[in-house]
């Protein structure tokens, strides 16, 4: 099928949703699995679960069985829309939407491609056998793959925000929306992708070179979010928001978790490298902070987006819109970081006890997200027939 006119690169979406999906998955292994001198859970880990015959073996099992799925539809749809975005500039609606306000919606495409990366580096530490031996010489390799991830997304930025700086031509009266905060979640994830080598790697140079590059994507990210959160609610305070971009209101929440996961990651890399003691009291805090904002985005958007009747007309309905993709990630985005406050903030300092009653209760609200949010990606998957 080509779309031609008819695409558009917010597309992207669906490749992005599928691959967070996989990632999700993950979680349950990278925290439920003990893999006591190694940050992340790995095959070497992982298979020695699953001969125990235990309820941990049948959890390990269906979470690699949803990471294979997902990510096999995350390549899947990376390689259509790949194939689409070539055709589609080639037509005459390219040259205008470079043109326009939507000229910010090619940052899917770094955004996308960073979060293949992520999706490679799982798949990798799940199935592949002693892969943690030979870590350090793969972290260099990371590095310049989100470098590249990182100047495709400035050089698109930059093209946009030169072009609103010389013409003058950026249009407010349909700006009534957080749709442009996509260049902002493009940069968070750059900067989380940076982050990982910067906590875990045992070289001091990959892991310096790790922070200041999470650092840089993520001061961007930051100055991006105070600029374009006051332009967009102002507009919305205004005119209301338009009902095909509520789902912007969500955009927010996986940004928070991009966000907060780099910030975890650096501090445990400053706390290797650079006789920077952490603080188990600041991941209760800090984290305890990021999921009640995102509660709080996630009731707004779902209340505006159930009183515009958002839900009956573009996921129930006959109407089809590649933004309907967004209410995937912040369902994923929930979910991850509520692993990470569940963890890092509760049972790290000691709140609960790990495997506990109390631990998996706590757990379940975003599990339940995360079920609900499976749910809505296959009936988008259907009707748009991927």
């Amino acid at each position: 099928m080509e779309l031609r006119e008819k695409f558009t690169p917010m597309c992207f979406l669906s490749a992005l949703s599928a691959g967070g999906l996989a990632v999700s998955f993950f979680m349950y292994l990278m925290f439920l699995v003990p893999h006591k001198g190694v940050p992340m859970a790995t095959f070497d880990f992982i298979y020695p679960v699953i001969l125990q015959g235990n309820w941990l073996s049948v959890v390990s099992v269906l979470a690699m069985i949803f990471i294979l799925v997902f990510s096999f539809l995350h390549f899947k749809f990376l390689i259509w829309n790949t194939k689409q975005f070539n055709l589609f500039k080639k037509t005459e609606k390219f040259e205008k939407l470079k043109n326009s306000n939507d000229e910010i919606s090619l940052m899917t495409i770094p955004l996308t491609y960073a979060m293949t990366i992520n999706v490679c580096f799982v798949i990798g530490a799940v199935f592949v056998p002693s892969l943690w031996s030979i870590v350090e010489y793969m972290f260099p390799f990371a590095l310049i793959a989100f470098a590249v991830a990182g100047y495709f997304a400035l050089k698109i930025f930059f093209n946009y925000l030169t072009r609103i700086l010389t013409k003058g031509n950026f249009d407010f009266a349909n700006n009534n929306n957080l749709s442009q905060m996509i260049s902002i979640f493009s940069f968070a994830m750059v900067s989380v992708g940076f982050a990982a080598p910067g906590a875990m790697s045992l070289n001091i140079s990959i892991n310096a070179i790790g922070i200041m590059g999470s650092l840089f994507f993520a001061s961007i990210a930051v100055l991006l979010l105070l600029i374009k959160m006051t332009i967009g609610f102002t507009k919305m305070f205004e005119k209301g928001i338009a009902i095909e971009a509520s789902p912007s209101l969500w955009i927010i929440i996986p940004i928070l978790t991009l966000l907060g996961i780099a910030y975890v990651r650096i501090s445990f890399g400053l706390n290797h490298h650079f006789n920077s003691p952490l603080a188990n009291s600041s991941l209760f805090t800090f984290s305890t902070v990021i999921v009640s904002l995102q509660i709080i985005f996630g009731i707004l958007g779902y209340q505006v987006m159930k009183k515009l009747g958002y839900f009956e007309e573009f996921i129930e309905g006959e109407n089809r819109s590649p933004v309907s993709f967004a209410l995937i990630c912040p369902g994923v985005a929930f979910m991850v970081f509520g692993m990470f406050f569940v963890n890092f903030g509760l049972t790290f300092n000691g709140v609960i006890e790990k495997y506990s009653l109390s631990y998996f209760l706590i757990m379940l609200p975003f599990m339940f997200v995360q079920y609900k949010t499976i749910l809505y990606f296959f009936k988008l998957k259907r009707k748009f027939n991927f």
